[in-house]
């Protein structure tokens, strides 16, 4: 996990500071929602970890999910909300071939473990 921990406005004025995502062609694809990523499927080489979203004082996070408008989990639209899951499990992510962001989480279940990823859309985030 990276030491950096971030709030919705910090990871906003970093975000506005990076140059605007270009085209990538990786394993990836849009990853406009949120979507399962094996670790075959992950560009380690070309990702780097820039940020946690984890707050440290809480041992377990809320399960619960923010949709004002009526959104769904994996909806492209859904708000990034950092308080609420699953972004208050999630590493910041930054691709060295595009300057794309992504937020990734693993979910945990009884006999599975599920990397799921999501681009960063900072028009989303909520304070």
């Amino acid at each position: 996990m990276p030491d950096v921990i971030l709030t919705a406005a910090e990871l906003r004025q970093r975000l506005a500071a990076q140059p605007a995502p270009r085209t990538c062609r990786c394993a990836l694809g849009a990853c406009a929602g949120w979507e399962s990523v094996t670790e075959e499927r992950w560009p380690a080489a070309q990702l780097e970890a820039v940020a946690s979203l984890r707050d440290p004082e809480l041992y377990e996070p809320t399960f619960e999910e923010h949709h004002p408008a009526g959104t769904r989990y994996d909806s492209p639209t859904a708000p990034i909300a950092l308080q609420f899951f699953p972004f208050n499990r999630c590493d910041v992510w930054h691709c060295k071939v595009c300057d794309k962001h992504l937020l990734r989480y693993t979910e945990f279940g009884g006999y599975y473990v599920d990397h799921r990823v999501r681009t960063l859309a900072p028009e989303l985030l909520m304070e």
